[in-house]
């Protein structure tokens, strides 16, 4: 059995602001501990459950937040930007069995500690099919068509209740209880690692491959909080503009409309100015 942990920050145990998890800020050196204890944690638990494998996809901002050193021997890690796949890179080589998302958070414009999209503040909404999309929505559409089920999930109690509805299945273990944007009530790292580790070892049962569903096409919006930015994204090839700050694409398979999406996260990002946005 492989396990694919796709391991994202915000949604990690104390993790509540900004300075939390922007690199090189004294308060993201403090929580890359705790980042790394979930990790660890899923890690520990998926071996007791039997694992083979474990490999570890960094999947926040740089991509180098994890603390390797800190990790179970046993597991391995892929560290670093530019991957075809993003935060799910390595789920479409075939042997993997099961994907965890951890440390994973709720979609822009929902409720939820430190909810976007891909991008911080620039992106106010995105939609997949008419629903509106976190990034563990689309991500889990990208393994399903890879015949890989997505079988736990961590983060905050709002990503776990938005987990819920692509991957109902899954293990949740909430770490924290959104208050607001920027607060909530958070469980010690001792707690939530012994939780996490119990929960992976419960869903490890789960990770076993399947058809892949072919459930194109799809249509991705995305709103932006500036016109200009919806301006800046329609050069990417069929992306059109919708509304005044709103673009839409359709992609005959989610590989396609993921990677479209990376593309259009990334030349939106070099479009904002700074204070003006």
């Amino acid at each position: 059995m492989k396990i694919l942990i796709s391991a994202d920050m915000e949604g990690a145990t104390g993790v509540t602001w900004p300075g939390d998890v922007l690199p090189g800020t004294p308060q993201w050196e403090r929580c890359r501990g705790m980042f790394t204890s979930d990790v660890d944690a899923a890690v520990r638990g998926f071996f007791d459950a039997g694992a083979d494998s474990v490999l570890v996809n960094e999947a926040h901002s740089t991509m180098r937040n994890l603390l390797l050193e800190r990790l179970d021997e046993r597991a391995e890690m892929l560290t670093g930007r530019h991957k075809a796949l993003s935060m799910v890179e390595g789920v479409q080589h075939g042997d993997v069995d099961g994907v965890a998302f951890v440390g994973y958070h709720a979609g822009a414009g929902m409720e939820g500690v430190l909810a976007h999209t891909y991008l911080a503040n620039s992106v106010t909404g995105v939609w997949l099919n008419g629903e509106r999309a976190s990034e563990g929505l689309l991500n889990a559409h990208v393994v399903a068509e890879y015949g890989v089920p997505v079988v736990l999930v961590t983060g905050d109690d709002i990503a776990c209740e938005d987990a819920l509805g692509y991957a109902p299945e899954a293990l949740k273990v909430a770490v924290k209880d959104h208050v607001s944007r920027y607060a909530a009530v958070c469980r010690p790292p001792a707690r939530t690692a012994a939780d996490i580790r119990a929960a992976a070892a419960a869903a490890a049962p789960l990770a076993v491959r399947r058809a892949p569903v072919d459930a194109g096409p799809f249509t991705v919006a995305v709103e932006f909080d500036a016109e200009h930015l919806a301006m800046a994204a329609t050069v990417v090839p069929g992306v059109a503009r919708t509304g005044e700050r709103k673009v839409a694409y359709t992609s005959a398979r989610m590989y396609e409309a993921i990677r479209t999406f990376k593309a259009v996260t990334t030349i939106a990002s070099a479009a904002v100015e700074e204070q003006y946005g």
